[in-house]
């Protein structure tokens, strides 16, 4: 079961890094809402990522984490598994609030703008925010990593 977990927790990490790192690239290379069908293409993409494989990956991350710790005693008492499950919490609610809902709503807003029910002016309020909470999860995710693999004895928590 051990082997099982670490296993669905790697690549949840590997799928949850992977969909932030195409997030920002496409976000680079998104072109401006002046060029309409482009712009609702690349932000429709963006949304099947954030939904396909950005949220799912986030899902199993914390979940294969918690019966982790839950099933095995040693991560009761390491801090670095506490750390882990701080940050981990707070990425999966940065993940809900501040990727995925806006990635999916703006997928949908550039698309009824392309039909002609939204005006294009309300596009791309978002992106610098947007880019800005991408980077950070990524940093924070990357934290994460680091401490998984290197587990420094911090916060000891007595027995």
């Amino acid at each position: 079961m051990r082997r099982l977990l670490k296993f669905l927790h790697t690549m949840g990490s590997a799928g949850l890094l992977g969909a932030m790192a195409a997030l920002v690239v496409m976000l680079s290379l998104a072109p401006a809402p002046a060029a309409l069908a482009g712009y609702a293409a690349v932000r429709g993409a963006m949304g099947a990522v954030a939904t396909w494989i950005f949220l799912p990956s986030l899902a199993l991350c914390l979940m294969s984490g918690l019966l982790a710790m839950a099933l095995n005693r040693a991560y009761l008492n390491a801090g670095w598994a506490w750390l882990k499950l701080a940050t981990g919490v707070l990425m999966f609610e940065g993940g809900l609030v501040y990727v995925q809902g806006p990635m999916r709503r703006e997928a949908e807003q550039s698309a009824g703008a392309l039909a002609g029910l939204i005006d294009p002016a309300a596009l791309a309020v978002a992106l610098p925010g947007e880019r800005g909470t991408l980077w950070v999860l990524l940093a924070v995710s990357a934290a994460n990593v680091a401490l998984g693999i290197w587990r420094p004895r911090i916060l000891r928590i007595p027995a």
